[in-house]
Parts: C-alpha cells; structure tokens; sequence
C-alpha cells in the first residue's frame, strides 16, 4: 500500500493536497465551494463547501493501492462576536468534509497550525499577513510547478501540511 496524504487547509477558502509518501503530488486544489443564500432572515449569502464536486475529485483521485490518511488543520473555533461568522463557517466546512471522508472510509486527524507552520516556515513569523506570504513564498519555492494556483490563493496552505506530513511519516 502506498502511504497517501490527504492535507485539507479547513474551510471554503481553503486548499486540499494529495500527496504520496514519496512526494508527488496528485493534486493541489482550491476547496470547491459554493455560494447561496443564508438560512438566516437578513439577507446575506454564504459559502458551503461543494460537497458533491469535493467527493468527486478525491474519488477520482485515490486508487486501490493507496493507504490515504487525511491531515486536517484544525478549525478556527472563536465565539467572540467579531470572529462568530468566521467560526460558523469553519464548522459547516469541517461537518461536510468529515462527511466525505467517513462516506469514503479515509482516516482523518487534526493538526493545529502552530505545528506545521513551526516545520515550514521561517523561524519568528508571525500574523496573518506574515504567514500567508511566507506560505506563499515556500509553497512557490518547493512546488514551483504550482506557482499560478499559489499566488491566485496567496498561500500554499494545503501543500505545506502534506508536506509537514509527509517528512514526519503521519
């Protein structure tokens, strides 16, 4: 069985990586998402993840032989009324891809951010403007063949954490 790394950057906004123990890539990919409609009464939409596309490529993506454990960056969880919608988006996008990945049998775990970021990032960097051009930077510098999608997102999120997984044989 070939040890496969399913890296997921959490939410709609997010990346997902699927990368082989020896480090090649299968795919890097912005998380499909879709907008609509809130459920709420005030007139607002929201982004969902596509869970239906989202299946669809890591079906088509993983083979027989392939042992796929995904790493998922744990969610930003914070009920403090600036960073309430920030989290409830977090959660929907977490509930629909732990959904996938139960339908699809793939072992999951969760890994802060603060862990990986320590590994692949410059020593000292911090904020979010920071560690997203940092991401960025390194993503473009390790994987150069996915230079156009980097700097369309601004990081490489998803690449790093398999990555990180990679070298630390999770």
């Amino acid at each position: 069985m070939i040890r496969t790394i399913l890296a997921i950057d959490n939410g709609t906004s997010g990346t997902m990586c699927l990368m082989k123990a020896d480090g090649e890539v299968i795919f890097f990919i912005e998380t499909p998402s879709i907008t609509e409609q809130s459920y709420t009464k005030k007139k607002q939409n929201i982004s969902r993840i596509d869970s239906v596309l989202l299946k669809q490529v890591i079906v088509e993506s993983i083979t027989e032989d392939m042992n796929v454990i995904a790493i998922i960056e744990r969610p930003l969880v914070n009920p403090s009324p600036k960073l309430f919608k920030t989290s409830m988006s977090a959660m929907r996008s977490l509930e629909a891809t732990l959904v996938i990945l139960e339908d699809l049998r793939i072992a999951f775990r969760y890994e802060d951010s603060k862990k990986w970021q320590k590994e692949m990032l410059p020593l000292g960097t911090s904020g979010s403007t920071e560690l997203k051009r940092a991401s960025k930077d390194i993503g473009i510098r390790l994987f150069p063949q996915y230079t156009e999608l980097i700097k369309k997102h601004k990081d490489s999120d998803a690449l790093l954490i398999a990555e990180w997984a990679r070298r630390n044989n999770l």
